[in-house]
């Protein structure tokens, strides 16, 4: 899991009983823990895999032809999976060596700990932005404009360098002491701004899929009924599936992160009598649910076939031929052509994704 709370572990400690650290660590089961997070990133590392490997393999049978959206759906699940062994070999070697907490003077644990945060933090904050521009780039095929790729490589894995860089290297350097800090305002100066770090992105995407995947159904809408100058239920059906296939896309990423976000409000606004209990449970549900992002990512993004519902069945083989391209598999829906559209923009290829 990628959580500011369980970073903050890796720090020196005194062992003294007022350290809130050490009180959760007092109520808090560790090998189960690790042993749920073992579980959930190995299935998290079989769906990025699932992914990743079909795709490389269709290529290399010449059986795919190129698609950009594919392309983010690939280093989406990327991401996935080096996020997903992170948390594997982390919780195998805390499961193994039983110290998920340094002891105050264990550099090596404390140097393993911060590493392993550092790698899993990192790639799960690429995965947020592939996520984001995935719904970007969705909205710019609907509209006809041209591919970002190059500047989505740039920021998605460079803009997680700057977020976890800055915010672990507050919290560890120079001496990894992040426990019994003298005043608040030096808590917040070491803690929180890698809370913001971790917490912004995903509040991002929460707040900017939605929109773009509305923006794109509304769009998508017209793409489907301007060809033919009507709109019956079967492009209603190609509709409806497109919007149902974006809902479940913000379904999963809010299933799987909003725990996080819950976790770091009931941090910052009970601190001072935190509900250890509680934030335990919130913790369990984190390493089920962050690692199983791959998995569930596997089942929303993939081809969902909608061949009864094309609008191809409205025409006839003359008309087809005149109003349609086949050029380009869908990465949304399935084998759906792509529709050259007066007088909206042409290359409208994502509508039928279902």
């Amino acid at each position: 899991m990628s959580d500011p709370t369980i970073q903050t572990f890796c720090c020196h400690h005194t062992g003294k009983k007022e350290d809130m650290a050490v009180r959760i660590m007092d109520e808090f089961n560790t090998d189960s823990y690790n042993i749920l997070c073992l579980i959930s990133s190995s299935i998290g590392i079989l769906g990025a895999i699932y992914q990743i490997f079909p795709n490389i393999f269709n290529h290399i049978q010449g059986r795919v032809t190129y698609s950009r959206s594919r392309e983010i759906i690939v280093w989406l699940a990327v991401a996935d999976l080096f996020a997903s062994s992170g948390v594997l070999v982390r919780s195998a070697l805390w499961l193994r060596y039983k110290n998920i907490m340094p002891m105050p003077d264990d550099n090596i644990s404390v140097l393993f700990c911060s590493v392993t945060s550092a790698w899993t933090q990192y790639f799960y904050t690429v995965s947020w932005f592939w996520t984001l521009f995935y719904a970007i780039d969705t909205w710019r095929i609907i509209k006809s404009r041209d591919s970002n790729l190059l500047l989505y490589h740039s920021l998605a894995w460079g803009l997680p360098v700057a977020t976890t860089g800055i915010g672990l290297s507050i919290l560890y350097i120079p001496n990894a002491m992040c426990h019994n800090l003298p005043s608040l305002s030096s808590a917040l100066y070491k803690i929180l701004p890698n809370y913001c770090a971790t917490y912004l992105p995903i509040a991002i995407v929460m707040t900017v899929n939605p929109i773009m995947y509305m923006l794109s159904s509304k769009n998508v809408e017209m793409a489907v009924a301007l060809p033919l100058a009507q709109f019956t239920s079967k492009e209603r059906r190609v509709v409806d599936a497109l919007r149902l296939k974006f809902f479940f896309i913000n379904v999963v990423f809010y299933l799987c992160w909003l725990p996080n976000l819950v976790n770091g409000i009931l941090v910052w606004s009970m601190w001072f009598d935190m509900p250890v209990n509680l934030i335990i449970s919130v913790w369990y549900i984190m390493a089920l649910m962050n690692p199983m992002q791959a998995l569930l990512n596997a089942l929303v993004y993939r081809k969902w076939n909608t061949n009864k519902w094309r609008c191809l069945q409205l025409c006839s083989k003359k008309e087809r031929k005149e109003s349609f391209h086949f050029d380009e598999q869908s990465p949304l829906l399935g084998s759906e052509p792509r529709l050259h559209l007066k007088p909206i923009p042409s290359s409208i290829n994502n509508y039928a994704t279902l």
